[in-house]
């Protein structure tokens, strides 16, 4: 018998040592592009590609090393939901703001209750969480605030009338989400 043994037998290692080529493959590519929220926790800043604005306060990403979009809710502000009240005039100041295909330079701050990353948000040279109080299309969301300047920003958009702060009875969304649970 030839060394390494009968044509079958070397069939059978060859078909075997390709399968565990392609698990490895596989493995070692789920290694470096999946979960992306916990490797993107890990350093506090990315740059990545605004994929499409939601509404006024979260987005999609596409971060390095992430297989897919990822969703972010943007630190520290509160925009009006979609059916409230200026909720799509927040999120059409957002879109402006990050159009779809910019870069965005994002500050991590962990992640919230549905998994989604906490981040403040460069596009541009703007500040787009704070251009969002500024503007009158979000709220200072003190719940969760780290920067009390935001809430001198909302009361000179409030002072100003500006954006959803023209209306005299602007609901907040975190109230009207609470009711919405009610109804």
């Amino acid at each position: 018998m030839k060394r390494g043994g009968s044509p079958l037998l070397r069939k059978n290692r060859m078909r075997h040592a390709r399968w565990l080529s392609i698990l490895i493959v596989a493995a070692l590519g789920a290694a470096f592009s999946w979960p992306p929220t916990k490797d993107i926790e890990g350093d506090s800043s990315w740059q990545c590609t605004v994929k499409s604005v939601h509404d006024g306060d979260s987005m999609r990403v596409q971060c390095p090393g992430s297989r897919g979009s990822v969703r972010l809710r943007m630190h520290q502000i509160d925009a009006p939901e979609l059916e409230q009240a200026y909720g799509r005039q927040a999120r059409d100041r957002l879109r402006a703001l990050c159009p779809t295909g910019t870069k965005a330079h994002i500050r991590v701050h962990g992640t919230d209750q549905y998994d989604r990353l906490l981040g403040d948000v460069r596009c541009g040279d703007k500040d787009v969480n704070r251009e969002m109080v500024v503007s009158g299309a979000a709220w200072a969301y003190d719940r969760h605030l780290t920067d009390p300047s935001l809430l001198d920003a909302q009361k000179n958009a409030r002072r100003q009338r500006r954006g959803l702060w023209a209306a005299r009875n602007a609901e907040p969304p975190w109230e009207w989400r609470r009711q919405q649970r009610r109804d």
